[in-house]
């Protein structure tokens, strides 16, 4: 978990507590990292840790459940072997400042398939423009981690996040994964070529 949280910081997620301000600011976003290999995740599972991620009430199990449905929507499957991706969670309460980037939609970035990896030329990768934002009222962070090379390739978040006791929280999660989801505009090669998911069951090779 150690080294998860590291890579956290390479792709460039700055997130520190934010003292009380009068300017607010509520927003859904996202930013990537330019050596995510999109094309090629088609399963994922979720990081075992602290926090929401782990718990095993209704309300962290409302966020798996609507964030596994989502991915399903896209082609992806759950696989608790050898999973493509990790995908983490977390609630930060009251304000927070984050680091993000400005960058193009990913799915309009993937279509013109310049990737980078460690042999791409410094001259030629494309370069991070940072922003500072404040993220007000409670912040909804969901993380997407490339397994094989141990870094994060995607953030999504979400700002004015207040959860409430009872159901409500669970109906405020949930709208919250589905209003992140809805910038990561990514579907498999296999729902592309109008493959539905297996199940791992059915997937002898996993």
């Amino acid at each position: 978990m150690g080294r998860i949280i590291r890579f956290l910081f390479i792709v460039g997620i700055g997130v520190s507590l934010a003292a009380c301000v009068s300017t607010r600011e509520a927003r859904v976003d996202s930013d990537y990292s330019y050596r995510g290999n999109f094309k090629s995740y088609r399963t994922f599972s979720f990081v075992s840790g602290t926090g929401l991620s782990s718990d095993t009430s209704r309300l962290g199990n409302s966020v798996r459940e609507a964030i596994q449905q989502r991915l399903h929507v896209q082609g992806y499957r759950l696989a608790k072997r050898r999973p493509d991706m990790l995908v983490n969670f977390r609630v930060y309460e009251g304000d927070m400042r984050f680091h993000g980037f400005i960058q193009e939609d990913i799915s309009e970035w993937i279509k013109r398939n310049i990737e980078e990896d460690e042999d791409t030329p410094k001259d030629s990768r494309q370069g991070y423009q940072p922003v500072r934002l404040l993220l007000a009222e409670g912040t909804l962070l969901l993380t997407l981690i490339d397994v094989k090379t141990n870094r994060a390739v995607w953030n999504g978040y979400a700002s004015g996040v207040s959860v409430p006791e009872g159901p409500m929280g669970e109906v405020v999660l949930r709208r919250s994964v589905r209003s992140i989801l809805d910038r990561y505009r990514v579907f498999t090669q296999e729902l592309a070529n109008g493959q539905l998911p297996r199940t791992e069951s059915e997937d002898p090779g996993r």
